[in-house]
């Protein structure tokens, strides 16, 4: 399977262009991150997009209640049981956004070259001279000249329902503006972003605790990605609330940057955050055009070094509305996975589009074209380098899996992990194989109840680029006999075998602990 990878820098013969892809047991090592919502909540079609790819749902609470996101997530529950595919949780904050409050639904149409008027004072009704708004602190953050947009789901750059407005004057708590191009807003909320300017506003924000404090708690999230992250501070003071919250205190948090503040503090958030969401429908507005693909690469770069999962959204919005992706949102997506991106995010496309399904498969298949040509020898030389002498225990241990694994031409690798760390520092090489995280579960107690660990740090490797989790029998240690982990072993390879990633003389690479060792052993399988 993987003997004839070619490489974009080899000549690619037009022919390998023109046969059809195969269909393999993991649609793409790429991750696929899905948003739920009013198109895609029913479990038939959660059902459709687990088997289409979709290994993390994602539940945007910058809209709806918790009671509507429950019976998704119920729904999701019941597709997870009949499609038998896991599938990973991840709670969105609403965050600092700022929205324009139409309390009558009615469109509004705004007219280029006339003015308008964003007021704090919500009992007034949206008409296209005065739009209130939910900040009072507006007209203090802006000064003549600033630029604001404001748009339904934020830009997609589609000039009909977004519209760009330059502040003309303020006067009190109002700001009045100049609107730059027609446009008719319909719905009852809409956001607004002003570019480059730092809004007084918390991060994590009261109603974002109430609804983690209640259905994040209540669900045992995975992930929170948490809107609007600024400084590494804001991810801080997260972690310290899940931390009060039962189970969440094992919950990955996500910086989604999508401001030009989070954009200049990077470096410490991705030190503190255990992923990165590069938002880029939020940081198109606050970046040039032609700066977003540089902040993307650099990005995408520093997580790869750090082993941290990047996450790319706003990839195929058209397909919103159409059955395909435009030619330049195929290349898109092909260019998030050469980057090294390690999931690829899905909004309004899957939450409120017309082909949830097709966008989920058509991304994965995308993703998969790009895999085969990734150059991995290349970025696993850069890795090595990057990370320097002398390597820790662990990391060493992982790089020479990896390289082993390639030089054999093995067809999987498989590691016995009970935190999942050693299994994320196998994908941070990026093996051009799938790694099997076989997540053996611990025993723990808080003196009243005994729990088994395990079952977040499986499904936490949904959203990393190559990893595909199996839970063990609880009933065996990490680093127990080697019987035992022969035993756990033969399921792993049962496992693959019934996927169909493993066939009989395939090479199979191991990752285990032995007693205190950790040890890389490679097996021929048999008949």
């Amino acid at each position: 399977m993987h003997s004839h990878h070619l490489l974009l820098e080899e000549p690619i013969r037009m022919a390998s262009i023109l046969e059809p892809s195969k269909p393999s047991f993991f649609p793409a090592m790429t991750k696929i991150v899905g948003t739920l919502g009013p198109r895609s909540r029913s479990v038939e079609t959660i059902s459709s997009c687990l088997i289409a790819g979709m290994s993390v749902a994602r539940f945007d609470f910058s809209w709806g209640d918790t009671e509507f996101h429950q019976e998704t997530l119920e729904n999701l529950k019941l597709a997870i049981k009949s499609t038998k595919k896991l599938c990973a949780v991840m709670l969105d904050t609403g965050g600092p956004e700022l929205q324009v409050v139409n309390k009558t639904e009615r469109p509004i149409s705004l007219e280029a070259e006339t003015l308008v008027v964003l007021t704090p004072n919500q009992e007034k009704e949206a008409t296209p001279n005065l739009l209130p708004i939910n900040f009072s602190g507006l007209s203090k953050a802006v000064k003549t000249g600033d630029t604001i947009f404001i748009g339904q789901y934020l830009f997609t750059g589609s000039e009909t329902t977004s519209v760009w407005l330059e502040v003309n004057e303020v006067i009190g708590e109002d700001v009045v503006c100049l609107i730059k191009n027609s446009a008719t807003l319909s719905g009852s909320l809409f956001t607004l972003h002003v570019s480059q300017i730092r809004i007084d506003l918390p991060t994590l924000t009261d109603k974002d605790k109430e609804v983690i404090s209640t259905w994040g708690a209540r669900n045992s999230i995975d992930f929170l990605s948490l809107s609007y992250t600024r400084h590494a501070e804001d991810i801080r003071h997260a972690r310290e609330y899940l931390s009060k919250l039962g189970d969440l205190n094992q919950t990955q948090i996500f910086a989604k940057i999508e401001n030009f503040e989070g954009l200049t503090h990077f470096d410490e958030i991705l030190q503190e955050a255990d992923g990165i969401i590069l938002s880029r429908g939020n940081l198109g507005i606050d970046l040039p055009p032609e700066k977003v693909f540089l902040f993307q690469k650099a990005a995408v770069y520093k997580c790869n070094m750090a082993g941290k999962p990047a996450v790319v959204t706003r990839v195929v919005d058209s397909m919103t509305d159409n059955l395909r992706p435009t030619r330049a949102e195929a290349t898109d997506v092909a260019n998030a996975v050469l980057d090294g991106s390690d999931a690829i995010l899905l909004g309004a496309e899957t939450l409120r589009g017309l082909y949830p399904v097709d966008t989920i498969s058509i991304v994965g298949k995308i993703c998969a074209e790009a895999e085969k040509v990734f150059n991995q020898d290349l970025y696993f030389k850069k890795t090595v380098k990057y990370v320097g002498e002398p390597m820790s225990h662990l990391e060493s241990i992982a790089s020479s899996a990896v390289r082993a694994a390639i030089k054999v031409k093995a067809s999987v690798i498989i590691c016995f992990t009970s935190s999942g760390r050693a299994a994320r520092l196998i994908a941070k090489y990026r093996p051009t194989m799938p790694v099997i995280s076989v997540v053996i579960p611990r025993l723990k107690t808080d003196q009243l109840r005994w729990t088994f660990t395990g079952a977040f740090e499986a499904r936490q490797s949904l959203i990393v680029r190559g990893l595909f989790p199996m839970l063990a029998d609880p009933r065996h240690s990490a680093d127990s006999t080697s019987a035992t982990n022969e035993s756990i072993l033969k399921i792993a390879l049962d496992h693959g075998k019934a996927s169909g990633i493993v066939k009989s003389h395939d090479r199979v690479v191991v990752c285990q602990k032995v007693g205190d060792d950790s040890v890389v052993k490679i097996i021929e399988l048999e008949d």
